[in-house]
């Protein structure tokens, strides 16, 4: 008799034990895949060069501050607080003419109380070519004053899944009466 419990006991626990690791395993949170099962490829490197039109003047700007902080624009220079957000267009040459290639949406903040330095949160959407509808995620600082500005691509979509890579920044031009600016971007990207 007491054999006989025991097989039950020992054959209710494996059966628990089964169930258990059977519900655990649906549940996991994450898991393990292979870059094939998603599409991927071989990674490449990728250099793009366009140019950011930033329009804060005019009928139609592109570039409109959307909160102003009182308080510090009394007091500082670099308009400590204030946040834009943008919808640029990306040409492949300096002039507003010239073939559009993407626009820059998103937004930029002044960050710095001593300098101009933004905070720069904003995706490159592409609209030319077979990059038609990707994009390029950006965040990081711009310290406007400086010659050439490094910031990092934290990611994207379509052909930029799973991107990586930096932009360089260095400002092609800027008017001094209406705040209007061009800015080079040259993109290097890790993608698949």
């Amino acid at each position: 008799m007491a054999t006989s419990v025991s097989k039950n006991v020992t054959i209710v626990f494996a059966i628990f034990l089964v169930s258990f690791l059977v519900t655990a395993e649906s549940h996991r949170f994450s898991r393990n895949l292979s870059q094939r099962s998603l599409g991927l490829k071989k990674e490449k490197l990728s250099h793009f060069r366009f140019y950011f039109h930033d329009i804060v003047s005019g009928p139609t700007p592109t570039a409109i501050r959307i909160v102003e902080a009182t308080r510090t624009n009394r007091t500082a220079a670099t308009g400590f607080g204030d946040i834009s957000m943008i919808d640029n267009p990306l040409t492949i040459g300096p002039e507003r003419t010239s073939r559009l290639v993407g626009r820059a949406q998103g937004m930029y903040t002044s960050a710095s109380l001593n300098e101009m330095g933004l905070l720069m949160a904003m995706n490159f959407v592409f609209v030319e070519g077979k990059y038609n509808g990707s994009t390029l995620s950006i965040l990081g600082r711009n310290p406007v004053m400086s010659t050439v500005r490094e910031m990092p691509v934290v990611g994207g979509s379509g052909l930029f899944r799973f991107s990586r890579g930096y932009v360089l920044a260095s400002t092609y031009s800027f008017n001094m009466s209406n705040g209007d600016a061009v800015v080079e971007f040259n993109a290097y990207v890790l993608h698949y």
